[in-house]
């Protein structure tokens, strides 16, 4: 198995240093109803504006459902379906864009989703799984092939599985599931007291 512990500058919490998103996914080892309940439950708990909660999550596991599993797969494009596959549990976030109390605009619903879905991810890590969340998805079909209302944005598709080896992979995602994790330095994102003022 893979391991790329985040190379910090002070220490974090293990969960948080030890997420991250492989693509090789054991295709015959599943996840169970109590872990999946697990994850849902760290999504659940997340904050958000007016405590809204405005994440759906739509859960497609391959081996009690694999009519939905496939649905979503087919709405990926084609470089997340080469390795997606291999991941028994297939589950699209999405965001209400107004809220429950008052009917208006919520702007924060894509942020608090993906806040939700952080729990989630870090969730499942806590528990020996692996997640890797996509962008690569066609929304219209997944809109149309799963009949999500008007009033709503599908933000991600996240597959959920255990970390299998990288030989498991097509050589063309090798190089990436190898690669040294890599994020922007802190002075880069991260200001002091006004705009582009680096915090070090």
């Amino acid at each position: 198995m893979q391991h790329k512990p985040a190379t910090t500058r002070e220490k974090i919490h293990d969960i948080i240093e030890q997420r991250w998103s492989p693509r090789a996914i054991d295709p015959d080892k599943a996840v169970s109803n109590q872990q999946l309940y697990s994850i849902l439950e760290a999504a659940r708990w997340a904050p958000s504006c007016f405590n809204d909660q405005p994440w759906r999550y739509i859960v497609c596991v391959k081996h009690n459902n694999e009519i939905s599993w496939q649905n979503i797969l087919n709405c990926l494009v084609e470089k997340n379906r080469q390795w997606a596959k291999n991941a028994p549990v297939l589950i699209i976030a999405v965001a209400m864009n107004n809220f429950r109390h008052n009917g208006k605009p919520n702007r924060w619903a894509i942020y608090d989703t993906g806040a939700a879905s952080t729990s989630l991810c870090l969730q499942a890590t806590a528990l020996g799984l692996a997640t890797h969340q996509m962008g690569g998805f066609d929304e219209q079909k997944i809109r149309k092939v799963f009949e999500l209302p008007s009033d709503c944005t599908a933000m991600s598709v996240i597959a959920v599985g255990y970390q299998a080896d990288i030989d498991s992979l097509d050589d063309d995602f090798k190089d990436a599931e190898q690669a040294e994790r890599s994020r922007l330095p802190l002075k880069q994102g991260f200001f002091s007291g006004r705009w582009d003022s680096s915090f070090d």
